[in-house]
């Protein structure tokens, strides 16, 4: 059976995931440090987040000396599709083409981005016609 909170971080949850997919595994000193290059946050505050998210699932913890190691249990691209699945059912009721034309309408898009689009729409087409 599915943890259904191991794919529903919080906010803070899913800043301190990124940082570990990001790092790899770290300490709780790294994950605060790298929080702190965009907003102020304790240290016990960083210390708190993560024992909660092993209790949840999200993380899990090694010892490592008088250290603890925190990694990513959760895999990046799942826990992606399963909040993009959360908005896309809540905020755009069940709409793709909603939230693309919003996502699409509402930032600057490269070139590149652009044609990776369309290769990406051409594609599903092919996938459907076979």
């Amino acid at each position: 059976m599915m943890n259904k909170n191991k794919y529903n971080p919080t906010e803070s949850e899913l800043e301190v995931l990124k940082i570990l997919w990001t790092k790899g595994p770290s300490t709780v000193q790294t994950v605060n440090d790298e929080l702190n290059k965009s907003k102020e946050v304790g240290y016990t505050t960083t210390l708190k987040i993560m024992q909660i998210m092993s209790d949840k699932g999200l993380v899990n913890r090694t010892k490592a000396g008088r250290k603890h190691i925190y990694n990513a249990l959760v895999n990046q691209h799942a826990a992606q599709k399963i909040l993009l699945e959360k908005v896309l059912d809540t905020a755009f009721s069940g709409s793709a083409m909603n939230l693309v034309m919003h996502a699409l309408g509402n930032t600057r898009t490269s070139k590149h981005e652009l044609n990776q689009i369309k290769q990406l729409i051409e594609k599903l087409e092919r996938e459907q016609n076979d």
